[in-house]
């Protein structure tokens, strides 16, 4: 089989000549590992951590790992790897991407490197695309890793912290990229090490990584915690939206999705609120809040961008379809879009603690993933993640017919067609999968359907709860699916033998995605397998997809269209215009995500160097926490001489000098001519000596174990309320990044600059704190042992 197989190869074959000789030497030990007991087979997990502690390395032993795998596999779910899935497999296991079809069992696939790697016992972890993907794979792959001898976990969201840590220590880990990376951040907010549910980045598998690490790469995780921000103005905020009117009073920028208030709109805004400039910087609160009234009345849309659920608002991720468990719209988004539903107002968010999707994943020591598409972002993967892009071929041959685009002028016309596709289609008896871009579309599209009497079912996050059984009948014989994106990725629909003698399941896709990967993963629903099959986009120009495009190009390609007496598009090259509209936005998303990363950058560096100081606190005996507040307090000191002793300056202001002081020494009793003639140097040492004396009676609380525990909460009190402080601050700056380009200076420099200024302000504020409000929690210990003296004098 390898011998044909190397003739199909495409580009990648040069990057795969090693694997073939690891494919053909697995297969040669199938014979020897079939004649292993099932304990024979369990007990070479401990021969290959024998192997891996006497010095060999994870290379040297891979071959009989996956025949041991594949073995295993055979007899828990009698599935046998197939030679194209092992290439997969030292793929991933070389830090790869591997590009495999739907239907070529990615899932086996990963079962072999997350074995492998497993064996080092510092974890691994498999990403997946959704919770439902992340159940269904630990249950199926699970029985083969825990008859290997493994144990296997499930990191999904709102778990206790006591399950997650459960779940983090197992061999392998299965989970959704973000509540992977949700745990990272909290993880970097305990106040005990303990609590701490992660135990290292040392390999993953992202599954459909295409999608976790490009599409939602554009929004970056955050953990916010609650501000004291009232209600009552988004509900004013919310109302008054109503009575605005579009290009009167606001304009929307449809390539950048954002709202500019217009002046008669700023006016109707100011003569509202009773202000003379919403742009003063007095006002800046109002004008922020107007800002996210205005995106959530012109831009968020119900079954769109949103749901409401249970009188909650649920965020829609539109690459997946599927709600984002746990996520919330932040800087007042979330509230002003309850407002405008009419809901009750949750309390405002305040970031404490982002990470972007690139960065958490760049924390990796090794990493790979599996796609139905990952070679149209090949350079962008490389570029982001240094991850190579290898296509793995088909086990066998695609009989799918991918049809060509059939593109119509008006929504109308499209819905006309469509539907008529779909009476033809299932009249005979073939199902049919039919692809929206929005619960929105697919409820409306629904209506039209039900009016010819075409029984359908729907999948989308409004019925996600049925979605196992909805996906179980899809490929069955006069079947009709209407879906989200949820039907995309990760499903397989099996279909009956009748049906593929019928011609297999039909796709028909409703519009064309931002990014043609999307598109991809689609069609790859149908024709898994060598299964026979067809797709088909049936589109309009007017789909979203155009709305992110050049308004006065698309107004000069529209006069010049041709259509038929259907309304379907004939000409000049329509084809050829979707395509250039579709790489156009892929390419501006592109941009988008590295405009994020560069402007990301410097904060991932401060967020690295922030939760070092944290572990480090963390980490702390009684004894060394001591010396680390000593440091801060020395450090302090010599700040506050910089601060009053500069070189430009001949006098400086004693008495101020005095009283700062006086904040680390309580009892300081300076006069100013105790100083008066002394230079920097001699205060600084003067200073450092009047606290040496003072170190020996901190130290006699060193055995209080209460008392040490209270000064480690505060340390990381004083480090979590700057950092924060810091992080709003660099979301305002971030806010007007874009102006800097206007004066021809590199906006991203600049923002560099502004981060560290701000950063080497926001370390010495940490120390600062420390150091003064340690002193006060001493001087209130001090005074507490006083007042136990005093009374137990009293008594006597």
């Amino acid at each position: 089989m390898l011998t044909s197989m190397k003739k199909i190869f495409n580009e990648s074959s040069k990057d795969l000549k090693r694997i073939y000789k690891f494919v053909d030497n697995v297969n040669q030990l199938e014979i020897k590992y079939k004649k292993y007991s099932d304990n024979e087979l369990r007990g070479m997990k401990d021969t290959f951590k024998s192997l891996l502690a006497s010095g060999k390395t994870l290379m040297d032993i891979q071959v009989d790992a996956f025949a041991v795998v594949r073995e295993a596999t055979r007899r828990v779910l009698g599935l046998r790897h197939y030679d194209v899935q092992l290439i997969g497999g030292f793929v991933l296991n070389e830090g790869a991407i591997a590009q495999m079809n739907t239907g070529e069992g990615k899932t086996l696939v990963a079962a072999l490197p997350s074995y492998l790697h497993s064996l080092e016992g510092k974890g691994v972890h498999i990403i997946t695309a959704n919770e439902y993907l992340a159940c269904r794979d630990k249950e199926l792959m699970g029985q083969v890793h825990e008859f290997l001898g493994l144990s296997v976990g499930l990191n999904i969201s709102k778990m206790q912290p006591s399950a997650k840590r459960e779940a983090y220590a197992a061999d392998i880990t299965y989970g959704t990229g973000t509540e992977f990376g949700f745990d990272y951040l909290r993880d970097n907010m305990v106040f005990r090490k303990e609590e701490k549910v992660q135990k290292g980045h040392r390999f993953a598998i992202v599954d459909e990584i295409d999608s976790i690490l490009i599409d939602e790469a554009r929004t970056p995780l955050i953990i916010a915690g609650k501000s004291s921000d009232g209600a009552e103005l988004f509900h004013i905020t919310a109302q008054i939206m109503k009575t605005l009117n579009e290009d009167e009073d606001y304009e929307i920028s449809n390539e950048s999705k954002a709202t500019f208030l217009t002046d008669q709109g700023a006016a109707r805004i100011e003569k509202a609120f009773g202000v003379n400039n919403l742009y003063d910087l007095e006002h800046q609160e109002l004008l922020h809040n107007v800002s996210q009234a205005l995106k959530a009345h012109a831009i968020m849309k119900l079954d769109v961008d949103y749901i409401v659920k249970d009188g909650e608002i649920s965020l829609i991720d539109k690459f997946t379809g599927r709600v984002m468990e746990g996520r919330s719209f932040s800087e007042g988004l979330q509230q002003a879009i309850e407002a405008k539903e009419g809901l009750e107002i949750s309390e405002e968010n305040e970031t404490q603690a982002t990470i972007t999707i690139q960065n958490y994943f760049r924390l990796y020591n090794s990493l790979s993933g599996m796609t139905g598409s990952a070679m149209p972002s090949k350079s962008e993967f490389w570029e982001t993640y240094q991850l190579p892009v290898i296509e793995i071929p088909t086990n066998k041959p695609i009989q799918r017919c991918d049809e060509p685009d059939l593109i119509f002028k008006d929504e109308i016309s499209k819905i006309n067609k469509i539907v008529s596709e779909v009476k033809r289609i299932h009249g005979e008896g073939r199902p049919i999968l039919i692809g929206t871009t929005s619960i929105e579309k697919s409820e409306a599209l629904s209506v039209h359907l039900e009016r010819e009497r075409i029984h359908h079912q729907i999948l989308n996050a409004k019925t996600e709860e049925g979605e196992a059984g909805i996906i179980a009948n899809a490929g069955k014989k006069n079947q009709v699916m209407l879906a989200t994106n949820m039907a995309g990725r990760g499903t397989d629909i099996l279909l009956d033998e009748e049906v593929k003698e019928l011609g297999g399941l039909h796709i028909i896709g409703t519009e064309r995605h931002e990014s043609n990967r999307i598109d991809m993963q689609l069609r790859g629903r149908s024709g898994r397998q060598g299964d026979p099959g067809s797709t088909q986009f049936i589109i309009s120009l007017e789909d979203e997809l155009f709305d992110y495009y050049d308004e006065e190009e698309i107004e000069r390609y529209m006069k010049k269209v041709k259509t038929d007496v259907n309304g379907m598009v004939v000409g000049p090259a329509p084809e050829k215009f979707v395509k250039k509209v579709q790489e156009t936005i892929q390419h501006m998303y592109q941009s988008s995500r590295n405009h994020l990363l560069k402007l990301e950058h410097a904060l991932n560096e401060q967020s690295k160097i922030i939760y070092s100081m944290r572990d480090r606190i963390l980490n702390l005996n009684p004894d060394q926490m001591f010396t680390i507040i000593f440091e801060y307090i020395e450090k302090y000191i010599r700040q506050l001489v910089l601060k009053y002793y500069p070189e430009y300056m001949e006098q400086p202001n004693l008495r101020a000098f005095i009283e700062e002081l006086s904040l680390v020494f309580f009892a300081l009793d300076w006069q100013e001519i105790d100083v008066q003639n002394l230079d920097g140097s001699k205060v600084k040492a003067k200073a450092l000596a009047a606290f040496d004396e003072i170190k020996p009676m901190i130290l006699t609380f060193q055995d209080n174990v209460d008392w040490v525990s209270q000064l480690r909460a505060f340390m990381l009190q004083q480090i979590d309320m700057n950092w924060i402080s810091h992080l709003g601050e660099m979301n305002r700056v971030k806010e007007g990044i874009g102006l800097n380009a206007y004066g021809q200076q590199d906006p991203y420099m600049l923002f560099e600059k502004e981060a560290l200024d701000q950063f080497e302000q926001l370390l010495v504020e940490i120390e600062s704190g420390i150091s003064t409000t340690f002193m006060e929690f001493y001087k209130n210990q001090l005074d507490d042992e006083e007042e136990e003296l005093d009374e137990k004098e009293d008594e006597k």
